[in-house]
């Protein structure tokens, strides 16, 4: 399978533009297999250095974890006042758990405008980007989470202990 949706101004990106490789993650917050895939990135990130470009899009899966999509909200709620990935380490490090009073406490912690914060996710402000993100992954082939992409490409081997991902995340930056 292929990446349906291209890289895009408005994607959370980490690495430079110019990177030897791509790696696109649709993750969920709440998935315990998203919280490995989490300390597999910063592995990643941390070897391959400026060749690697590391881009996160949402997919959470409400019919199993039922605060995805509101810690998705939040994490944009943060992205809005300029601290996403500040929020996504929160998240995607802590995972639990994720109800108002520990997502305001991160928010304060982070130094946002609360009251800011606190609008954008109960009135759902960024609830339709996070769904086209969502739709972007079904219609790129995700079912679960992390699905991850090399250079557009579907990695469809097993990644849980990252050396089959480490192996083609290198390959890939090499060409």
């Amino acid at each position: 399978m292929r990446l349906d949706s291209p890289i895009e101004v408005h994607d959370h990106t980490l690495g430079p533009d110019t990177a030897n490789v791509t790696l696109v993650e649709y993750g969920d917050y709440q998935s315990a297999s998203c919280a490995q895939a989490h300390a597999f990135v910063h592995s990643a990130r941390s070897l391959l250095g400026e060749r690697l470009r590391y881009v996160f899009r949402h997919f959470p899966i409400g019919q199993v974890h039922r605060h995805a999509q509101h810690a998705a909200e939040a994490a944009e709620a943060a992205g809005a006042q300029g601290r996403f990935w500040d929020m996504h380490e929160a998240l995607a490090s802590r995972q639990r758990p994720l109800d108002d009073a520990s997502l305001l406490s991160w928010a304060h912690e982070l130094g946002l405008d609360t009251s800011l914060f606190l609008r954008d996710v109960a009135t759902h402000v960024h609830a339709d980007y996070i769904g086209r993100q969502v739709q972007g992954g079904i219609d790129s082939g995700v079912e679960s989470t992390p699905a991850f992409f090399i250079n557009g490409v579907r990695f469809e081997d097993e990644w849980q202990h990252g050396d089959a991902l480490l192996r083609a995340l290198e390959e890939a930056a090499v060409t």
